[in-house]
């Protein structure tokens, strides 16, 4: 007896230590937690990668042509958001040019769950435009959000300037919280649809920015929301209006916070950040956790960094507002201000930028890049390293423009700009140690795993690049997708996944 129950306790153990470490490898979030730190725990990923060769004349890639992919799931015609990995689920943002359901077509925007081990699709995000154009709700752009996975729930922000939470399971568990679906599957005006139960998401909840917080969404809206407890945090994407003139809605708040569970408006921040917009607000938010202090960490759209205090108060009016900790500028005054004391222009290739990629946070510090929309252009930027007060340990200027997040591991940080520069730098000094010209603009981020940095180009390359002090410049490998890659690699399980604009691939070691 005392044998099978010390089998039965090692057994459970070891099914204990297996099930943590499976699901330490998950990617449940943007940034795998609320570090943002685009670093994964994996091993063994292949360093010979073939993508494959398209079946004839479909869209489709025969993945016998291929090298160490395991599968190949169709997107849309474009897709920029992230994906997230968490138990036995894949979920991705594309568009709906390519639909996987008869009863959706033309314009819209789609989360795809897919199965972990083949890439098969389980159930499917559908949902409508918005029907303001270019001003609110890009054409073909889809899901921007990366979803953030937790139990069996996931969270993220919609097209529609929605923070929404859906059931992992979909329907198989019945119809839970929003009873709604059908009618809001449908196109704008349209009869409800008849709903899928197999294939359909099931909604939770979902909150309405624009109607809760007064918000004016521009072009799109897109954060990767981050869990911290029972709190959702998300910017709002709140901006400047078409003619890039005026900002619409001056006083909503650029990031809020949202119950979990219910979807209910915790707080907003009050620090007036929307009346300095120059674009938009797309960052997303990060948490600093360090000794006794606790902040969450935003990029604003106004280029300055800002810590606030997680727990929000209640104002003079009786507001739940988010309390500012402290600031910091990431923009050098050389970039708001020319020689003769008179200000840049926004826009401009010297001029000040905002903060686009989420801001990292490694070892109690905060790091932030500043970039603008790629319709923009080049132009300068910078990287800087905040400490948990809100003092700059360094900063380094020789970056240009970047809407990328950055990695950091065992003290080597890397980063990429729009220009198409990759960098290698000290986290603790910002001395550079290499810098690598890729050759095509840059517009995800930098991801390290096994040893490894890879990024995807706009020219369709991944370039892989090892994670080193020193750089040889034979090690580097670039791999051929075919198609741009705007979204950024990720990894977990043992996988690396790479979604260009119209493909994810599954990346791993496979027999020949």
């Amino acid at each position: 007896m005392t044998d099978t129950c010390t089998r039965i306790s090692a057994t459970l153990i070891a099914c204990a230590i297996f099930c943590s470490h499976a699901a330490a490898q998950d990617w449940p979030m943007w940034g795998r937690d609320a570090t943002r730190n685009m670093v994964a725990d994996v091993k063994g990923l292949p360093l010979e990668i073939v993508p494959g060769q398209y079946a004839g004349d479909s869209e489709d890639i025969d993945v016998k042509t291929s090298t160490n992919v395991r599968w190949i799931a169709k997107l849309g015609s474009q897709s920029y958001g992230n994906p997230t990995v968490a138990d036995g689920r894949v979920y991705v943002g594309t568009n709906n040019d390519v639909p996987r359901d008869d009863r959706f077509q033309g314009d819209r925007s789609c989360v795809y769950c897919l199965d972990e081990q083949t890439g098969a699709l389980i159930w499917q995000l559908n949902i409508p435009k918005l029907g303001t154009g270019k001003v609110s709700d890009w054409e073909f752009l889809g899901i921007c959000s990366s979803p953030a996975v937790e139990g069996d729930r996931a969270y993220l922000v919609t097209n529609r300037c929605e923070v929404m939470c859906v059931d992992v399971n979909g329907f198989k568990d019945g119809n839970q919280g929003f009873q709604d679906e059908a009618k809001y599957y449908a196109d704008n005006g349209k009869p409800p649809v008849k709903l899928n139960e197999a294939t359909d998401a099931d909604i939770i909840w979902k909150m309405n920015m624009i109607d809760e917080c007064g918000v004016f969404p521009h072009n799109i809206t897109s954060c990767s929301v981050m869990i911290v407890g029972d709190q959702i945090w998300t910017s709002t994407s709140n901006g400047v209006d078409y003619g890039h003139v005026e900002t619409p809605a001056p006083n909503a708040p650029s990031m809020i916070v949202v119950d979990k569970k219910t979807g209910q408006l915790v707080g907003e921040e009050a620090s007036g950040l929307s009346q300095n917009i120059y674009h938009s607000n797309w960052s997303s938010p990060a948490y600093l956790k360090h000794e006794d202090t606790e902040l969450v960490i935003f990029g604003g759209p106004d280029g300055v960094l800002y810590a606030f205090d997680p727990k929000p108060t209640e104002d003079e009016d009786g507001f739940l507002v988010l309390k500012q900790a402290w600031k910091f500028d990431c923009n050098p005054p050389s970039y708001r201000v020319k020689e003769d004391g008179t200000p840049r222009k926004y826009a401009t290739a010297k001029g000040p930028s905002e903060v686009l990629g989420t801001p990292v946070v490694y070892k109690g510090r905060a790091y932030a890049l500043v970039g603008q929309d790629p319709e923009h252009g080049e132009g300068v930027g910078n990287l800087v390293c905040v400490d948990a007060a809100g003092e700059q340990v360094w900063g380094y200027d020789k970056i240009h423009r970047s809407m990328s997040t950055l990695s950091i591991h065992d003290g080597l940080l890397f980063a990429a700009d729009y220009s198409g520069y990759l960098y290698c730098l000290d986290a603790d000094t910002g001395e550079e140690h290499w810098k690598y010209d890729t050759s095509a603009h840059i517009w995800g981020s930098t991801l390290v795993a096994d040893g490894r940095v890879y990024v995807g180009i706009e020219d369709g390359f991944m370039v892989s690049v090892p994670a080193t002090k020193t750089l040889d410049e034979k090690t580097v490998k670039e791999i051929d997708f075919g198609v741009p890659i705007y979204s950024s690699p990720i990894a977990a399980n043992g996988v690396l996944y790479v979604a260009t604009h119209t493909h994810l691939f599954a990346i791993a070691k496979t027999k020949k």
